[in-house]
């Protein structure tokens, strides 16, 4: 078995600064080519939600992304405003609202893949080092994100 780190409260010590750092560094990297799309990281996000599978529920896109509706429906209001997505209740059940793709956000999709294209390059990891740390990240999420006591 191996030994735990120490606890510390050195800032450099900390996994959540080196996260922090990271993300905050990732997404800035996104900007400069997401404001060339119209779009931020989060709009980014749910566009990405809707490449993968059109025709998703609010519902559905705030339990990917961990994220209420109180924040996700100004959000899908601005992609709605910007002719990149529609939201219709559903007559299967009217208290939930889909989203769907309209052919300008569709073809976003190509010039969305430069960038993954690009943060790909930008990150440098082989993919085997890709895929690792990508499934680190995941553990670290699910460990979290389970009660104190579990």
């Amino acid at each position: 078995m191996t030994a735990l780190p120490a606890p510390s409260v050195a800032l450099d010590d900390q996994l959540c600064f080196a996260l922090y750092a990271a993300s905050r560094a990732v997404t800035a990297r996104y900007r400069p080519m997401l404001d060339e799309l119209g779009l931020t990281y989060p709009q980014y996000l749910v566009m990405m939600l809707l490449w993968e599978s059109d025709h998703q529920t609010v519902g559905q896109l705030g339990a990917r992304l961990a994220l209420d509706s109180g924040t996700l429906s100004p959000l899908l209001k601005r992609l709605t405003a910007a002719g990149l997505v529609t939201r219709h209740r559903r007559v299967e059940d009217e208290r939930s609202v889909s989203i769907a793709l309209t052919d300008q956000g569709r073809d976003l999709r190509d010039k969305a893949f430069r960038i993954s294209e690009e943060m790909i390059g930008a990150i440098g990891l082989d993919a085997p080092e890709f895929a690792d740390l990508k499934a680190k990240l995941r553990l670290v999420i699910e460990r979290v994100s389970q009660p104190a006591d579990s």
